[in-house]
């Protein structure tokens, strides 16, 4: 009887040696050296698809840069590990999903958060932490200007594309160009949503434009008919929706079956192949504006696009897929220039006047955290996908 409790003693501190080995970091399985990045994203529900796309982007940076021998930091070798989370699209998820990365213990930087609300509920647990995000999409200008020092006082939030101050009054100025005089506006009543219908609004009304209807529902609204009807007695020239794809795709959908041939404005969360999938042939001739340079532009775009479906199993590229690639890039640059693997502080306070070159051309920041040079380009959908008509800085 003793015999088996010394061995089962012995079982016992041989785990628990274990366990103590794998939650002091700087290794993972098979003793490779390891640096940790989370990346966080509606990897569930009505936005999946655009989450996953981020993800996605992502995770082939990282995977790309292991293949070619990893990270080099003070002449040693590091492999990088991503590890990702779903934050739903939910503001309320957003600080329990941070929480979790911030309990991780060894994450150096947050690749996420897709939507705008969630970013900005997530950042003060981030910020406390001294860890930053850098953001592939989330536009509202908030998101950085709003954002948290982290707690040694570097900038907690910082975004790979142009903010929505730019990008509503842009697709208004567009609008405006090519003879439209009345809209009706509809939001989703998100910070993402609402705040875009709200800058496509003011200046709309400086141009001159008149804003015959206004109305916002939610983001998980399935009938617009009711809205629709009485836009159809408004006379409006045109329909503005604030909102994401998937809600995109029922609105425009419903409109032409109620017979409304108005033109159809959008923004850059319905710039997708998904939502080209959703809605079918509605949504020809839809209009909408993107916060960067669309990928059929980049230079090394067409290269991207056939790696990513290869390793992804045909899964289309989106949208913000190359600005999470390029994201990553900009965080190992930090990386290199905080010289550590292990104090997220220095790695944040390293991201101040970092430069790099990536897919979406040439990347550095602005003292607040937003991405230098921003531009907008309004897209128009052709056949089966947006072709760029026009750009706005």
């Amino acid at each position: 009887m003793k015999q088996k409790r010394f061995f089962a003693a012995l079982l016992a501190l041989a785990v628990v040696g274990s366990l103590s080995a794998c939650n002091k970091g700087g290794s993972a399985s098979g003793g490779k050296d390891v640096i940790y990045l989370a990346s966080v994203a509606p990897l569930s529900g009505g936005t999946a698809t655009a989450g996953k796309d981020n993800d996605s982007g992502a995770r082939l940076a990282v995977e790309e840069i292991n293949a070619k021998g990893g990270v080099e930091i003070n002449g040693k070798k590091y492999q990088i590990e991503l590890i990702s989370e779903d934050d739903g699209a939910d503001p309320k998820q957003g600080p329990i999903v941070a929480q979790k990365v911030v309990d991780h213990g060894k994450v150096l930087g947050v690749i996420g958060h897709y939507n705008s609300g969630v970013t900005m509920a997530a950042n003060p647990v981030y910020a406390k932490a001294n860890l930053f995000t850098i953001t592939p999409s989330a536009s509202n200008p908030d998101v950085v200007a709003k954002s948290m020092k982290t707690a040694s006082g570097s900038n907690s939030s910082y975004r790979m594309v142009a903010h929505d101050g730019m990008q509503g009054p842009a697709l208004a100025a567009y609008a405006n160009k090519i003879g439209i005089k009345k809209v009706a506006i509809i939001d989703d009543a998100t910070t993402y949503g609402k705040g875009l219908a709200d800058k496509f609004d003011g200046k709309a009304k400086e141009l001159g434009m008149d804003v015959v209807y206004r109305e916002a529902t939610t983001d998980k609204a399935t009938d617009f008919k009711a809205i629709l009807t009485k836009i159809k007695a408004s006379e409006a020239d045109a329909i503005v929706w604030g909102g994401l794809e998937d809600t995109a795709a029922t609105l425009t959908k419903q409109a032409r079956e109620l017979g409304l041939q108005q033109k159809l404005l959008m923004f850059d969360a319905v710039c997708t192949d998904n939502y080209i999938t959703l809605s079918g042939d509605t949504s020809i001739g839809v209009l909408c504006s993107v916060t960067g340079v669309p990928l059929s532009e980049m230079p090394e775009g067409a290269a991207f696009k056939e790696r990513f479906e290869k390793r992804f199993n045909g899964q289309k590229v989106q949208g913000f897929a190359p600005f999470a690639y390029d994201a990553v890039y900009t965080v190992v640059e930090a990386i290199k220039k905080a010289g550590t693997t292990e104090d997220s502080a220095k790695v944040a306070a390293a991201m101040e006047g970092i430069q790099a070159k990536g897919l979406s051309g040439n990347i550095a920041f602005e003292p607040s955290g937003e991405r230098k040079d921003g531009m907008i380009t309004i897209l128009e959908q052709k056949g089966k996908e947006f072709v760029p008509i026009d750009k706005a800085r």
